[in-house]
């Protein structure tokens, strides 16, 4: 048991809190993995004099990866958790400086898009230390005009940081905004993304020749970086991770939502759809060739991504290959059910205990 020393800005009851949240995750890292009862006493008593030392403790790389790892299978709100296991970690806590966490992440951002075929990665910096600030490492920028917003909406807000910052944008539909990081309370320095880093997908559809004229792209890979990761009571504030798209995300919400892109009505008129009525579903059928549009180019493209029903039923894959570990597993079955037909998947039809279980990724509050 530890031995709640008053360790330097902490209190015995932090210094308790510390050790019974490492306490807990040691103790499940060591009963899945099968190890020997004998090095799991030998290591709970490692971690309970470090925390009297300093406060805190450092997790092994083996420790960091597994609490990485099951973090993604605590995630309520992913559909793609059945991939837990195969999630890449890059460690890099012995980084310190501004200019070492961008090469990290440009390494991070080639060495996950593989050319297309998507790693599941995650790069995970000193905690409490480092913070991005971009949403995902990958996003395109916003800008409010006399004649409307050009690029994205949802990234107004960052884009004014960014030039505030000294970056100038193109004022195109798809400028790709540079990465803002930040060292401890320093000021945060923006670093722009090489070419060779980024893997765009310029959609087109199968059967609709004049679909190309909307000139619609999106970045290959997801990679979001604004959530810390919680281990054993550590919290990893830089710890940005991606898998790969389900089809949804691109053509049911980025560019299909009136507060994003908004191509819906673009889509309508290439269709020759008549928009004056609801009744004529128009939206409906737009939404579902956007869709159609996004997988084929990706899969034309030679870049990973996922459609919902097929991502249904591997999450189905994944609540049997838990519950046989004897797990239940949590979600939030708003997130979970696909924005297209989810009454077609078996989650719409079921309930999920929206529990937060660690590890797990969290949002944390903006530093702009």
């Amino acid at each position: 048991m530890i031995h709640l020393a008053y360790t330097i800005g902490m209190n015995r009851y932090e210094v308790l809190e510390m050790y019974l949240k490492a306490k807990e995750f040691i103790e499940l890292y060591y009963k899945e993995v099968e190890m020997d009862e004998a090095l799991l006493k030998n290591r709970l008593l490692e971690i309970s004099n470090e925390i009297n030392e300093s406060g805190t403790y450092t997790l092994t790389y083996d420790e960091l990866a597994y609490g990485a790892r099951v973090a993604w299978r605590n995630s309520n709100r992913c559909i793609g958790r059945l991939f837990w296991e195969s999630l890449h970690v890059l460690d890099q806590r012995a980084i310190t400086t501004e200019d070492e966490v961008a090469e990290a992440l440009f390494h991070h951002l080639q060495y996950a898009t593989n050319n297309g075929k998507v790693i599941p990665t995650i790069s995970i910096f000193r905690p409490d230390h480092i913070r991005i600030w971009n949403h995902q490492l990958i996003r395109y920028a916003g800008y409010e005009t006399n004649k409307g917003v050009i690029g994205d909406p949802d990234s107004i807000a960052f884009t004014k940081v960014c030039e505030s910052l000294g970056w100038k944008g193109l004022k195109t539909n798809f400028d790709v905004l540079p990465l803002v990081i930040q060292v401890g309370n320093q000021q945060p320095k923006w670093f722009e993304i090489p070419q060779t880093c980024l893997l765009e997908v310029r959609i087109s559809h199968p059967t609709i020749t004049d679909f190309v004229n909307l000139q619609l792209k999106w970045y290959g890979v997801p990679f979001v970086s604004d959530m810390k990761l919680e281990i054993g009571g550590i919290h990893y504030c830089a710890a940005p991770f991606n898998g790969w798209y389900m089809g949804t995300e691109i053509g049911a919400r980025n560019f299909a939502d009136e507060k994003r892109y908004n191509v819906l009505p673009d889509v309508a008129s290439v269709l020759g759809l008549e928009q004056t009525r609801d009744s004529t579903l128009w939206k409906d059928r737009a939404l579902v060739e956007l869709n159609v549009a996004v997988l084929h180019s990706f899969k034309q493209a030679g870049v990973s991504i996922v459609d919902h029903h097929t991502a249904a039923k591997q999450f189905k894959q994944f609540e049997k290959r838990e519950e046989d570990q004897g797990r239940k597993v949590t979600g939030t079955w708003s997130w979970l059910i696909p924005p297209i037909s989810p009454a077609a998947t078996h989650i719409f039809h079921k309930e999920y205990q929206d529990k937060v279980v660690t590890p797990n990724y969290f949002y944390q509050k903006r530093r702009y």
